[in-house]
C-alpha cells in the first residue's frame, strides 16, 4: 500500500474523525518515522506523548515479542504475574495504594470518577478546570470543560462544575462536591502548567472539605516532565492519579492509582475491564519503567530546558511554556499552517489550537535531533 492508496481507503472505510496529512507511515525507529515512499520525518509528536521510548526501542521490542510467545490474554477473572508486578511497582513509586488497570486515559479517568462518587454518601459532584481535557467517553467529555469538544453531544452527564484554572477563589464547593479533578499541566488547551501555589491551595482545600484531589497525569506522567510523575515536580500529593499514554510506550494501557483506604471502595463487580492490565500491556509498562532510570529522567529535564531556550530565540514566537519535554509554543501566526509546513519539511509537530504548536517528543530524543527540529521550525517560521 502507498500513500495514495491510504487516502482512498480512509475515505471509503474510516469514520472521518481525524484530518490526516497525505502520507502512510510504515516504519519507525528512535525519534524518526518513514512513509511508504521512503521519506523520513523527525517525530516531535511522539504519538501524542505516548512514545516515551521512541519508535521500536530494541529492549522494548524484544520484551513484547517474548510476551507474545508466552501469554497474551486471560481476562481479569484470573491472576497474571505481570499485572501484579506492575501494580506493585506503580504503587511503590507513587501513592502506595491500590491500582486499577484500564486501556486508555479516558477509561482511567472514568474509574477515578466512579471512585470519587463512592467516597462520600450523597456527594457526586466533581469540579474540573476550564480548558481541561479528561477524555472523550461521555462522562470524561462532561468533565472536559471545552465547548468545542462537547459540541454535538449534549445533554452531558450531570454533576460536573468548572472553575478557572490557576484561580483558587473561583472554586465553589457545596454539600454535593466529592472531588476536584485537575491536570498539573493542561495539554490540550495549549500546555499551560499549574502554579505551585494553586496546586498547594487545592490540596489544603480538599483536606479542609474532606473531598478527593485527583490528578489527571495521562499526558504528564511517566517521565514527561523530568520527574516520573508531575505531582513530584510540585511537591503536592493527590489522592488519586490517572495514567496512560507513556506508560505503555505505544501499547494501549491506562491505570488509576488511589491512596490507601480508597481503592478498597471498589469491591467485586463494581468496576471492571476485560482487557485492562492484560499481559502484553503490563509487560509494556514494566519495560518502560525499567528503562526510565534517573539518568534518562535527568536528560528529559536537561533537553527540555535546552529546547525551550532555543525555541525562544526563533522568529514569531510569543511565548514558550511547559515542563520537561512537554512544550507549548505560542506563535504569531496560524499554528495549523505551521504544522502543515513542518510536515512538508520532514518534521512532525501538533497544534492543539490555532495559535499554539505543541511538542511531545520521545524522551530519548538527542541534542542533535533537537537542533535539527529547531532548524526546520525556524525555516518554516521565517516563511510565514
Amino acid at each position: 500500500m502507498n500513500s495514495r492508496d491510504a487516502i482512498l481507503y480512509e475515505k471509503e472505510y474510516l469514520c472521518p474523525t481525524y484530518t490526516r496529512p497525505d502520507a502512510l507511515f510504515v516504519k519507525g525507529i528512535g525519534s524518526r518515522v518513514y512513509d511508504a515512499e521512503g521519506n523520513s520525518y523527525l517525530d516531535l509528536v511522539g504519538g501524542l506523548g505516548v512514545l516515551s521510548l521512541g519508535h521500536c526501542h530494541p529492549v522494548f521490542v524484544e520484551e513484547i515479542k517474548l510476551q507474545l510467545q508466552t501469554l497474551i490474554h486471560t481476562s481479569n477473572l484470573y491472576h497474571t504475574e505481570l499485572q501484579l508486578l506492575l501494580a506493585k511497582m506503580l504503587s511503590e513509586l507513587s501513592l502506595e495504594g491500590k491500582v486499577f488497570f484500564a486501556n486508555s486515559g479516558a477509561e482511567a479517568n472514568e474509574a477515578a470518577i466512579k471512585l470519587a462518587r463512592l467516597y462520600r454518601d450523597g456527594r457526586f459532584k466533581i469540579l474540573t478546570a476550564e480548558g481541561s481535557f479528561h477524555g472523550r467517553t461521555l462522562a470524561t467529555l462532561s468533565a472536559t470543560a471545552q465547548e468545542k469538544v462537547q459540541k454535538g453531544f449534549k445533554p452531558l452527564v450531570p454533576h460536573f462544575s468548572h472553575f478557572e484554572f490557576n484561580n483558587l477563589s473561583s472554586i465553589e464547593i457545596d454539600e454535593e462536591t466529592s472531588a476536584i479533578m485537575v491536570e498539573p499541566i493542561q495539554g490540550e488547551r495549549g500546555v499551560y502548567p499549574a502554579d505551585k501555589e494553586f496546586l498547594e491551595g487545592l490540596r489544603k482545600l480538599c483536606n479542609k472539605e474532606d473531598i478527593l484531589l485527583i490528578f489527571d497525569e495521562v499526558q504528564t506522567g511517566i517521565g514527561r516532565t523530568g520527574s516520573l510523575f508531575a505531582y513530584q515536580e510540585y511537591g503536592v500529593i493527590p489522592d488519586i492519579i490517572t495514567l496512560a499514554k507513556g506508560l505503555g510506550g505505544g501499547i494501549p494501557i491506562g491505570c488509576m492509582i488511589a491512596r490507601k483506604g480508597l481503592g478498597e471502595l471498589l469491591g467485586p463487580g463494581m468496576h471492571a475491564s476485560t482487557l485492562g492490565g492484560n499481559p502484553i500491556a503490563t509487560r509494556a509498562g514494566l519495560s518502560v519503567l525499567s528503562i526510565l532510570n534517573k539518568e534518562l529522567l535527568a536528560g528529559v529535564r536537561e533537553n527540555g530546558n535546552c529546547l525551550k531556550e532555543k525555541l525562544r530565540r526563533l522568529p514569531r514566537i510569543k511565548e514558550v511554556r511547559g515542563m520537561g519535554l512537554m512544550i507549548g509554543i505560542e506563535i504569531d501566526g496560524d499554528a495549523n499552517s505551521v504544522v502543515k509546513m513542518c510536515f512538508k519539511n520532514g518534521l512532525l509537530v501538533n497544534a492543539p489550537n490555532s495559535s499554539c504548536v505543541r511538542l511531545l517528543p520521545p524522551l530519548i530524543i538527542t541534542k542533535e535531533e533537537i537542533d535539527e527540529g529547531v532548524s526546520i521550525l525556524k525555516r518554516v517560521l521565517n516563511g510565514l
